[in-house]
Order: structure tokens, then sequence, then C-alpha cells
């Protein structure tokens, strides 16, 4: 849906249906808010009169067996493809299928600001806060796939590759179509919304993907939440029960699991006037869907001190490159939880 994708894994591949529309194909993960958020898009695609088809790709060992079998006539007579998640395995092994000649990538996750930098390096696909470390098992047997995947998303003689993203590209693929994801669609069908006079705090999964120490996370929730008088932590989807937990009981901070994408949560309001955040996609998405409105995105960069041990060697520069290529943001000097 124009306007309104929500990150990596958000959805499968998109193809023509039966009647020469579109198809939106649901690669249904096991995390339940993530599963939730998504219940609720397909709610919204079908409102919009699109064919939605919800594959329960990951529900057992043979799950996945079931979901390519019986989406592989479906992705031989599509036309185009339109993926979510190239990083994702799934989709991945979905590309190899397929036989379209237009591949579109719709994605305002800060992945893709990475998915495009590798495509025009011609290197592996690889999130960027695993870049650094060996590749296990799983990844060695899985390169073929990979390679070949990324084989097709990279243009050539009648094959097609567009990215529709929000995120700043800096360095295109030679051949691939850039197309701006102004959130248009957002505005036009949600909101305007209440202003509050308070501020609201973004959650980052940046713990749960073994970037930042949860201890010195905890320390600049708090102190951000003192500072600008923060009264609500909108999590993210990825975001652990227990951690959240610590985080309401030590900040006293009230926390909201969204169950639509930030940016329609925040188009409908109630929303602070500042919205406070850490390095993360909502610093270049909340701007475009609040367009028009008093409501101010602040940032914190990540301090390299909050770093943990495992983290990539790339992490300290993507997340400052996040930060650094937003705009229409408001960057915010260190904090101390008092």
């Amino acid at each position: 849906m124009p306007g309104a994708s929500s990150g990596p894994g958000a959805s499968g591949p998109g193809a023509p249906g039966t009647d020469g529309g579109l198809t939106l194909v649901v690669l249904s993960p096991t995390d339940p808010m993530t599963r939730g958020q998504l219940r609720r898009m397909a709610e919204l695609a079908r409102n919009e009169g699109y064919d939605v088809r919800w594959e329960e790709a990951r529900g057992g060992t043979s799950a996945p067996f079931h979901t390519v079998g019986g989406l592989a006539p479906l992705l031989r007579r599509a036309r185009r493809i339109v993926m979510g998640d190239p990083f994702s395995r799934y989709v991945q092994l979905l590309l190899t299928i397929t036989r379209a000649r237009d591949l579109v990538v719709v994605d305002d996750g800060t992945a893709t600001m990475e998915f495009v930098s590798q495509l025009a390096r011609g290197e592996r696909l690889v999130r960027w806060h695993r870049r650094g470390g060996r590749p296990g098992a799983r990844d060695l047997v899985f390169a073929p796939v990979s390679a070949r995947a990324r084989r097709r998303l990279t243009p050539g003689a009648g094959r097609r590759v567009e990215v529709f993203s929000s995120m700043p590209i800096t360095e295109t693929p030679e051949g691939v179509d850039i197309t701006v994801n102004d959130f248009a669609w957002t505005r036009a069908r949600f909101g305007p919304p209440r202003i509050t006079k308070g501020a609201d705090l973004v959650g980052t999964s940046l713990v749960e993907t073994g970037v930042v120490d949860p201890d010195r996370y905890l320390e600049a929730v708090r102190g951000l939440a003192v500072a600008h008088g923060a009264t609500r932590y909108f999590a993210h989807r990825r975001e652990g029960s227990e951690k959240l937990h610590r985080l309401a009981v030590e900040t006293g901070l009230e926390i909201v699991r969204p169950d639509l994408p930030l940016e329609l949560i925040a188009r409908r309001g109630p929303i602070g006037r500042t919205i406070l955040s850490f390095p993360s996609t909502v610093v270049h998405t909340l701007p475009l869907a609040l367009a028009g409105t008093e409501v101010r995105v602040a940032v914190l960069d990540i301090d390299p001190a909050w770093l943990t041990e495992s983290a990539s060697p790339r992490a300290q520069g993507f997340l400052s490159g996040v930060t650094g290529t937003a705009r229409d943001v408001h960057r915010l000097s260190a904090v101390s939880a008092g």
C-alpha cells in the first residue's frame, strides 16, 4: 500500500492476481506483535479493495514446502513482483522461482539504504547489523540461493528493477529506478492528528539485535524522558516484553504497543508535540507523514560507549548516517539520567 509500508519483513511478494489486479501475499512471521500489525494492515488493504493472501509460512517444519508450492504457479505467471524485504531468505527463495521481468522493492526501513549500496557494489546481501561477522552454517548453505536472488535484483536485458522508498539513497546502482515515497496516501487517508502538549518517545530494537547494551539503553531512555518530559514510549514491534517491563518500572513511562505502523498511529493521533527517537526509520518517515502539522521530530545519536562487544564494526557509522541524512529533524545533545 503506497505510503503505509511498515519495514523489513512487513510483507511478502505481491503479484498480479487472477483478475489482473494485485494480490498481496503476507509471509506471516512468528513474532506476535509483528503478526498483529500485519493483521491490521491486511484489513486496511482489503478495505482498499486488494486481495490479500495470508500464508503461515513459518508455522512448522512443513510450512515452507506448502507455502512455496502454493505460490509457485502464481509467481511463474506474474509479470511484476513487489517485495518488502530483499534480505529475507524466504523472499530470496521465491525470487528464484519467478520469471517476472519487473521487480519492485517497497520498503521504508533503514535496511533499504544498505540494500541499494550492496547492490551497487555487487556485494552479497547481508543485513547491516550482521556485517563483519563470519557467515554461519545456514548462510553457507543458502549462499547459492542468495547469490541468484541478487542477480535477479540486478537490472539486465529485459529486466527492470525499481526501489520505492522514503529513505535517502545516495549510491544508486546502474539501471535501478528510484521512486520517492512522500507518504501522500497516508496524509490523505488519516488525520490530521490531535496534538498534545507533551512529548512521546519512540523505541528501537537495537538491544534485541545485539547492537546496544540494554543497561546503557535504559539510561538513555530515562535521560530523554526526564529532560523532555516524555510520558509515553511507543515500543518497536520487536522489543522484548522483559525489557519493556523494566523500562516501565524504572522510567515511569507508559508503554504503548502500536497495532499499526507508527506513521499511521501518529497521523491518527493523539500524538505529542515532540517525538523523541534514536536513529531509526522514523526519523525519515515521521516528518513526511506529519508534514503540515506542528509536531517536531528530535533524534539522539547512539553514543559509541553504548555499543556491545558483538556489534558490527559498521554499526556506529551506519547509525550516524541514518541520523545525518534525515531531513526536518532536530538533533539532540547527549543527556544524562540525572
